[in-house]
């Protein structure tokens, strides 16, 4: 996945003038190289680290496809089978040091992407995370999969707790890393329209994105560790139907706002653990929240442990000088948390 790093998005544009140039001229056009070439939406061309199939779903009356990958144990199979559920800002791709852990201790493991990221489509209508849940659902029924253990980060943290909440029998344990929604942003923030929404996002440069994932996140990560989503997103600006990515993006927001979990955490029954960088204070909206309350987003591992006291099975470890790609940033001790718990579930 590694890209080099680079500025700005002005490869599209300088390729355009480029090939305008060599018409004029009657040269030969200048080549692109292939990890500065647009994407579509679904990032074809761009690589998984396992091989990736398709479920095919109806959502709001149109056709989709969910992207997954169904990796085997590598290690001696235990029959069990983890399911992982990605965050907002990242695909299915990132969770590859997790699934070859996950595959070496002897569990199968499904890793979708879901509908609105990485190489799913791209609904545009309003999203759910009672959809999603349900979608998700679907794709067990169809592997034959009656109950799994859960790893979920951020976002799909909030996805984990619905599902959970939904489908209680199908989950028989939780790990969340870093999730998002231990707290109900709307008492922070304000309703933010889908207008000013999509202009931010459509407006946002390489740069600002590269800082908005070191700083929000408090990574302890070097930049160029997360430069191969940076240039992702920045490729996927060359696709034709990058306003229809953009929309999809914007509604994932807007339930993350509007859908909170939190209140429904103490009601989860399956065994939990939340794994928390100790330096994690990200908490979607802050920009839009005011002066007077935006230092009082965000205080996640806090959250987080008094959350597991009011459930009945739950536990929070806190990684000191972690942010909150846990388990990118400390990996070894990520995956031992995980395996620990779950092979003791």
């Amino acid at each position: 996945m590694a890209f080099p790093k680079r500025g700005p998005a002005v490869s599209s544009a300088l390729t355009g003038s480029a090939l305008c140039l060599a018409l004029v001229l009657g040269l030969a056009p200048l080549p692109v190289r292939a990890d500065e070439a647009p994407l579509g939406i679904g990032i074809e061309g761009f690589a998984y680290p396992y091989p990736v199939r398709f479920l095919d779903l109806m959502r709001d009356g149109e056709r989709q496809r969910l992207a997954y990958m169904d990796v085997p144990a590598s290690g001696t199979p235990n029959g069990r089978t983890a399911l992982l559920l990605h965050g907002r800002n990242f695909p299915s791709s990132y969770w590859e040091p997790v699934i070859a852990a996950l595959s070496a201790g002897g569990y199968r493991v499904v890793a979708p992407d879901q509908l609105g990221f990485g190489k799913s489509s791209k609904p545009v209508a309003p999203f759910s995370f009672d959809t999603m849940a349900a979608e998700t659902v679907a794709l067990l029924d169809a592997l034959g999969l009656p109950r799994v253990d859960v790893v979920a980060h951020s976002m799909g943290g909030m996805l984990a707790v619905r599902l959970a909440r939904n489908a209680p029998a199908r989950v028989n344990a939780l790990v969340l890393e870093a999730p998002i929604g231990l707290e109900d942003y709307r008492f922070f923030v304000p309703p933010v329209s889908n207008d000013t929404l999509l202009r931010i996002e459509t407006d946002a440069t390489a740069e600002a994105y590269r800082r908005q994932l070191m700083t929000n996140y408090a990574l302890s990560l070097p930049a160029s560790a997360i430069e191969p989503f940076v240039a992702l997103r920045e490729r996927v600006k060359g696709s034709g139907e990058y306003p229809r990515w953009v929309q999809s993006f914007v509604n994932s927001y807007q339930i993350i706002w509007g859908q909170p979990v939190v209140h429904e955490i103490p009601l989860v029954t399956a065994p939990t653990l939340f794994v928390m960088g100790e330096n994690d204070r990200n908490a979607p909206g802050k920009p839009f929240a005011p002066p007077a309350l935006k230092d009082r987003m965000g205080d996640n591992a806090a959250h987080a442990k008094a959350l597991a006291a009011k459930m009945p099975n739950g536990r929070a470890e806190v990684l000191p000088g972690i942010g909150h790609l846990v388990h990118m940033e400390a990996t070894a001790r990520f995956n031992d948390l995980m395996l620990t718990f779950l092979d003791g579930n």
